[in-house]
């Protein structure tokens, strides 16, 4: 993935969440939603698997000078805010 001139390197599952998050951007994604498309049904996980990958992805944004960031929706989920 590329941002301005910088290129990001990003594992399967930290693409696939950017991809959901891109797809909502503006509105929650619910934790269990980001679950089950990363891990599919019934995937077997770690208790904060998700939080991994998130925390992942925001350190590689950040550090890319994106303009976008991933909020944390206490209880509910993530949602991404893209800069304009």
């Amino acid at each position: 993935m590329r941002v301005a001139d910088a290129a990001i390197a990003l594992s399967v599952r930290e693409t696939e969440l950017l991809e959901l998050l891109l797809r909502r951007a503006g509105n929650v994604v619910p934790k269990r939603i980001a679950e089950d498309h990363l891990f599919g049904l019934g995937g077997d996980l770690g208790s904060n698997a998700v939080e991994v990958y998130v925390h992942r992805l925001r350190k590689k944004l950040d550090d890319a000078d994106s303009g976008a960031r991933i909020e944390t929706v206490r209880g509910v989920g993530y949602m991404i805010v893209c800069k304009p």
